[in-house]
C-alpha cells in the first residue's frame, strides 16, 4: 500500500473531503477534512475513516494510522492557531 493508494480510496470513500496522506510501509498520517464529522465525537469520526480501510488493515497492508479527521471549520482554526 502506497500514499497515493490510500489518497483514492479515502477520495471515494469521501467525495467532499479534502484528504492528505502521507507514509509509507503500512504506516500512514491520515488527515480527512469534511463536514459530515459535525456533531460527530472523535471515536465516531475514525470509525468512518476507518470503515474502508478494514479490509487493508486485515490484510496487514496497512498496520498503523494516525488520523486527524475535522470538518472545515476546525481545519481553519487548526490551521491559524497551529492547535
Amino acid at each position: 500500500m502506497n500514499s497515493e493508494k490510500l489518497t483514492e480510496i479515502l477520495k471515494t470513500a469521501f467525495p467532499q473531503a479534502e484528504v492528505m496522506v502521507v507514509g509509507q510501509a503500512g504506516k500512514f498520517d491520515l488527515r480527512v477534512v469534511d463536514d459530515n464529522f459535525t456533531g460527530k465525537r472523535p471515536v465516531a469520526r475514525q470509525q468512518m475513516v476507518y470503515a474502508p480501510l478494514n479490509s487493508f488493515i486485515a490484510d496487514g497492508s496497512v498496520h498503523a494510522v494516525t488520523i486527524k479527521a475535522m470538518t472545515k471549520e476546525e481545519w481553519r482554526k487548526a490551521s491559524i492557531f497551529g492547535v
